[in-house]
């Protein structure tokens, strides 16, 4: 303290900046999203209703696409009128839309019932033969409204954390993008017109690690969207007391790591995270994950030219998925306004991949999607902040 001249500490501010949205989330009703079967049939009996409506609600949701509870005409109109009452069915809002013809990626930016903006993407495979009948598609979802870890070539992080999602906001991304395939009629079976959920949108899903659970517990659950555990993967910058916990966790979902850096002196250059958790403690907290769960995970490196893709790099990359059993996932980086990075030459990257491949180290190098719609994460958002506030 310094008199009357006190000033807040950066902490001070963001705690009580936290909490102002805190309190202004909490003048909005509870998501019907964020019910799980148990939760909403104990909210129903202590609503004086029978617990039995759960089942019927969330059929009428998840699987018979009700945009409302007036919809749901099995149910008394007293309920109905109850339900609106307590609870939200608001989806989220879109902002923003950007797709990309040549690879059929689109690119979402969604509004919050508070403002927040949030972005998720759908990545669509090619079709492997003619018999199939649709390309499979991969749904990318965000868990924070901006991002608090600070790797320096992201761009969700550039305007800082402002508060986690909850986990209906995290199942309402799931929701807007399930309408939007079955408004184009894609496809005749209900909500789960994608084949993956991939937790690498905006924030650090482990710094959410609650909602995150419960919200892709009801994206598991059979009365939810029935999507296989295993087709879910989690993304983490490398928090390692919350993967430890994930490794204790009976859910069978995958797990991949955003290495970036194959050595504590590049990936710290790049990720605070590593000064924290550095790779002395990361590399034991992914084996035991893996060996719990019996299934191999992935490696995540963003190659940046002239930081990480020497061939040093590529060799001590291979030593660690060779340790982990892991697949690494090569990324050329996806260039974002107002940071100074590069992805490397195309020749760099195929000699990147061939160190790891003369290492039999299973690999890929992603085929670039989405640049021309600013698809690395949170690029969209930061654009539209950007006009907002011109």
């Amino acid at each position: 303290m310094n008199g009357g001249n006190a000033r807040f500490s950066s902490l001070e501010v963001a705690f009580r900046t936290g909490t102002d949205r805190i309190s202004r989330m909490e003048n909005f009703r509870p998501l019907i999203f964020s019910e799980t079967k148990e939760t909403l049939a104990a909210a129903l009996e202590a609503q004086g209703e029978k617990a039995f409506r759960a089942a019927q609600i969330l059929d009428w949701i998840y699987k018979k696409r009700a945009s409302s509870f007036e919809e749901m005409t099995n149910l008394p109109a007293g309920t109905r009128a109850r339900l609106a009452e307590i609870y939200d069915f608001a989806p989220a809002e879109l902002v923003a839309k950007s797709e990309q013809a040549g690879d059929a990626t689109e690119k979402f930016l969604l509004r919050m019932r508070d403002g927040a903006l949030v972005e998720c993407v759908v990545l669509r495979a090619p079709q492997e033969n003619a018999a199939e009948a649709r390309s499979r598609k991969t749904v990318c979802i965000s868990t924070q409204v901006g991002c608090a870890q600070g790797c320096r070539f992201c761009a969700s992080g550039l305007s800082g954390w402002k508060r986690n999602l909850d986990a209906g906001e995290i199942v309402a991304q799931l929701m807007f993008v399930c309408r939007e395939c079955a408004d184009k009629g894609t496809r005749e079976t209900g909500f789960t017109d994608f084949d993956n959920i991939v937790v690498m949108g905006m924030g650090e899903p482990l710094m959410n690690c609650e909602a995150t659970m419960r919200a892709l517990r009801i994206a598991n659950a059979p009365w939810g969207l029935g999507v296989g555990a295993r087709r879910i993967t989690i993304s983490t910058s490398g928090v390692v007391p919350k993967i430890r916990e994930l490794a204790d966790d009976p859910m069978q979902f995958r797990l991949a790591i955003s290495l970036h850096g194959a050595t504590d002196e590049v990936r710290s250059r790049i990720m605070p995270v590593n000064r924290k958790y550095p790779l002395a403690q990361l590399i034991p907290a992914a084996k035991e994950f893996s060996e719990k769960h019996g299934r191999m995970i992935t490696l995540e490196f963003i190659l940046i030219e002239d930081v990480n893709d020497s061939l040093e790099q590529a060799r001590k990359l291979a030593e660690i998925a060779r340790e982990l059993h892991a697949h690494v996932n090569l990324i050329p980086y996806n260039a974002v306004e107002g940071l100074p990075w590069k992805r490397p030459s195309g020749n760099r990257q195929m000699q990147f991949l061939k160190v790891l491949q003369e290492r039999r180290v299973p690999a890929t190098l992603r085929r670039e999607k989405g640049a021309g719609i600013d698809a690395a994460c949170g690029q969209l958002r930061l654009r539209n902040i950007d006009k907002e506030t011109a």
